[in-house]
């Protein structure tokens, strides 16, 4: 299970341990460069956060007989690209609030464009911007009120291992676009099956990015839309849902399994 982009496994923990309770063994990626300092993220690019994944994937895949990879936000994004680069090992996928681009209604409407983005990446590579920031913004990818003024508490109080950084530099935004178009040429080649599910609601990503999924993928895609939550979905009000809807449906895949051996 992987998080986003200057985030923190505590955002799979609950999803984890439902998963765990059905019977699956669950580990959480902690991303290269997460949970410290703005430093320490500037320090790494995409490719240090896709090889974090592959250590803990491919160690995984040596003590089970299945392996679903699952991840929210850009953690979805590097679930693809597993399963793009090792197709022979993934048997299923849960993507969460896959982003692709950063294009939800909280976002700032010059930030949604992409042609800027496209046109400040130059600027970026040559380490123009390093100190630019793209904040965290109310709601905080969170309708429950409760949750969202705990983490956002622990987001601006520095404390990045439980609730992560409180703003994206744009360095690392740059990172995740490269990411995002690299994965994005290549999911015609993604055919393990996948549960995509995502808020209807979705303050950080529009459906948009769900519809890439459903459009591009050359496996089975089963979709599930929630109606009481935003970005957050493996934290926030229909979490319950989303594990349920997780369980059962890497179970189908194990029974089918079963049954063709």
């Amino acid at each position: 299970m992987i998080h986003g982009l200057t985030g923190t496994p505590n955002e799979l923990r609950f999803v984890a341990r439902g998963l765990q309770a059905a019977g699956f063994e669950a580990e959480c990626v902690r991303l290269a460069g997460h949970c410290g300092t703005e430093a320490d993220l500037l320090a790494t690019g995409w490719e240090d956060w896709f090889a974090s994944v592959e250590q803990v994937a491919d160690a995984l895949r040596k003590k089970v007989k299945h392996l679903f990879v699952a991840g929210l936000s850009m953690g979805s994004v590097l679930a693809l690209k597993y399963a793009i680069e090792h197709p022979d090992k993934v048997d299923g996928l849960g993507l969460y609030g896959t982003t692709f681009f950063y294009d939800g209604w909280s976002i700032p409407r010059i930030w949604r464009n992409r042609n800027l983005i496209a046109l400040l990446a130059p600027f970026v590579a040559l380490g123009i911007g390093r100190h630019w920031r793209f904040m965290e913004k109310h709601p905080f990818g969170l309708k429950n009120e409760r949750l969202r003024q705990a983490i956002s508490s622990k987001m601006h109080a520095g404390d990045s291992e439980a609730a992560g950084l409180p703003g994206n530099p744009w360095p690392s935004l740059y990172q995740f676009y490269r990411l995002s178009s690299n994965v994005q040429k290549n999911l015609h080649r993604v055919h393990a099956p996948a549960i995509a599910v995502h808020a209807r609601e979705d303050d950080v990503s529009s459906l948009a990015n769900l519809h890439i999924i459903e459009r591009r993928l050359s496996g089975p895609v089963e979709t599930v839309i929630l109606t009481n939550s935003y970005h957050m979905v493996t934290l926030d009000q229909e979490k319950g849902t989303l594990v349920e809807r997780s369980v059962d449906f890497f179970s189908r895949i194990v029974a089918r399994a079963a049954t063709k051996s």
